[in-house]
């Protein structure tokens, strides 16, 4: 089982703590992560583009004039593609691009994608995360303490009012409730830092 030192705010280690096998040792799977990043992406999509056809666009049904004997190649309507405010030929339409993956497999992917970063070292620990009140220049220096200087992702077992306000503000900086973790934000941060009890709680729902 995989030991990792726990830090406190003043980044001084403070102990130890034993992570579980089946959530933080597990093979890394690229080809399901690649699914579980896409998956979370085409979600993301809005899906709201749209064109008209020539079908829906302004113009009468007139043929613009008559088919021979002008010199000038045959036309039957203004709303043809060809035409400056013509129709759209296979444009886009509102659709949904979101799809799913079974729940196992989105597990097993936050399972590899959290196993990845722990054995590259960019897993840090700390015991909590406490403000007494909601100061951004804080926070930041918490952060210096933890080298969670870079793209950093904080993952707490228990919102805590004073460390979303604080925390928001930081470039670079996401904080999300352990309970709301996906494949992406991971793979997205250079930095996890987790609290003891969003260890626990991951570990509960991954195990």
């Amino acid at each position: 089982m995989p030991v990792v030192p726990v830090y406190n705010m003043e980044g001084e280690r403070v102990g130890d703590l034993t992570l579980r096998d089946d959530v933080w040792a597990v093979p890394y799977n690229p080809a399901l992560l690649h699914q579980a990043i896409q998956m979370h992406l085409a979600n993301r999509r809005q899906g709201t583009h749209s064109t008209k056809t020539r079908g829906e666009v302004s113009g009468g049904g007139r043929k613009p004039w008559r088919q021979k004997g002008t010199g000038r190649a045959r036309q039957g309507s203004i709303r043809s593609p060809l035409w400056r405010h013509g129709g759209v030929v296979f444009g886009p339409k509102p659709r949904e691009y979101g799809f799913t993956m079974p729940k196992k497999a989105r597990r097993l992917a936050l399972r590899s994608a959290l196993s990845a970063k722990l054995r590259d070292g960019q897993v840090v620990i700390v015991e909590q995360l406490r403000l007494a009140e909601p100061k951004t220049r804080v926070m930041a220096g918490v952060l210096r303490k933890l080298d969670a200087t870079d793209r950093a992702l904080i993952v707490m077992g228990e919102k805590d009012p004073a460390v979303i306000l604080a925390a928001r503000n930081i470039p670079g900086v996401e904080l999300m409730p352990a309970d709301a973790l996906g494949v992406y934000p991971v793979v997205n941060a250079d930095r996890l830092v987790l609290t003891k009890d969003a260890v626990a709680k991951i570990e509960e729902a991954l195990g």
